[in-house]
């Protein structure tokens, strides 16, 4: 079985841009291409786990988050970071989906696809479905981080985190899985 971090994209490794869908506004968060290979390094598998609305509701196509996420995995491969799979849920919130966080669904799928040990992985996001989705997997940790939505998140649903661990940044994030005793 393998351990594994599981990412939001938007507002957790690269910048919130509402309903981003070119590859050249893709601006990655300072000091996430080490955090990831830092836990790379430690054994941790990679996964990015994303709601895409913007395609249900028709203003931009898979394509433009194809397109958007090669720019991040190319820019990351860099630094040698590898992603085990991207999993994307593209409808709109209200419609039927099989993903769409905080569904567990895409964490279910790669403990099965990939043997992920899910009670050894974490959930990383700046909304408050990205931990919530962790919790409906039964992910060992859901870290909420300050970018993105975050800080306002933490602000408005203080008593729906406390659960969660509040850390500034995805760094810090990596820091703290990786502190003493945690790995």
């Amino acid at each position: 079985m393998h351990k594994a971090v599981f990412l939001d994209r938007d507002g957790t490794l690269i910048e919130e841009k509402d309903y981003l869908c070119k590859p050249e506004d893709v601006v990655i968060f300072p000091g996430t291409a080490r955090a990831l290979r830092n836990l790379q390094d430690a054994g941790f598998d990679l996964f990015i786990v994303s709601n895409q609305s913007g395609v249900g509701r028709g203003y931009f196509t898979m394509q433009d988050v194809e397109k958007v996420n090669r720019r991040l995995v190319d820019d990351l491969e860099a630094g040698g970071v590898q992603f085990r799979k991207i999993y994307i849920a593209p409808e709109a919130p209200g419609t039927p989906s099989r993903g769409r966080k905080p569904s567990p669904q895409f964490l279910l799928d790669a403990r099965d696809e990939f043997k992920v040990d899910l009670s050894q992985s974490f959930m990383i996001g700046d909304k408050l479905i990205d931990v919530e989705t962790g919790w409906n997997a039964g992910v060992r940790r859901s870290i909420l981080v300050r970018t993105g939505y975050g800080a306002e998140v933490e602000r408005a649903a203080r008593e729906n985190l406390a659960r969660a661990i509040v850390l500034d940044d995805l760094p810090a994030a990596a820091e703290w899985i990786l502190g003493p005793g945690l790995v």
